[in-house]
């Protein structure tokens, strides 16, 4: 049974989430069910991802490094819908050597509708090969840190 199968039960709130961001739902996020698309789940996870991993402040990624997805499992409970915004979560649960475990969540006007787990690698450019985590990285990490929930 997958962790996020074994915390399902667990109710979450973005307070859980030591970063959130807030994403617009568009009209061509929806399919012909008139919700939006389970591959949508997937862009708005990156968003809040992506957001933290390039900040300029945090330094995590450079020209020798940067990092991969090398695995992502999410987990449906409501419907998205158009129009309105969500809410993403996102937290660290892990810091590995070259990996980073993230859980992530999404709410619509309060319903968390989805629930994700996703690990990270570091990865030397030029070799295009895991590399350990720098010290300022796994800091500048920490700071997401959270089991809550």
């Amino acid at each position: 049974m997958s962790d996020i199968e074994q915390n399902k039960q667990k109710v979450l709130t973005l307070a859980d989430f030591p970063h959130c961001r807030d994403e617009r739902v568009r009209y061509r996020d929806t399919d012909r069910q008139g919700h939006v698309n389970n591959a949508v789940f997937s862009t708005f996870y990156e968003c809040s991802r992506t957001e933290i991993l390039y900040d300029p402040k945090r330094k995590l990624v450079s020209p020798e490094r940067e990092f991969v997805i090398v695995t992502i499992q999410i987990d449906y409970m409501a419907e998205l819908s158009w129009p309105g915004d969500v809410k993403i979560g996102t937290r660290v649960v892990r810091l590995g050597s070259s990996s980073v475990t993230c859980e992530q969540a999404i709410s619509q006007n309060g319903v968390l509708a989805s629930r994700a787990k996703s690990v990270m690698v570091m990865m030397d450019t030029a070799t295009r090969k895991s590399t350990a985590l720098p010290a300022d990285a796994i800091a500048s990490l920490s700071e997401l840190i959270s089991t809550a929930g």
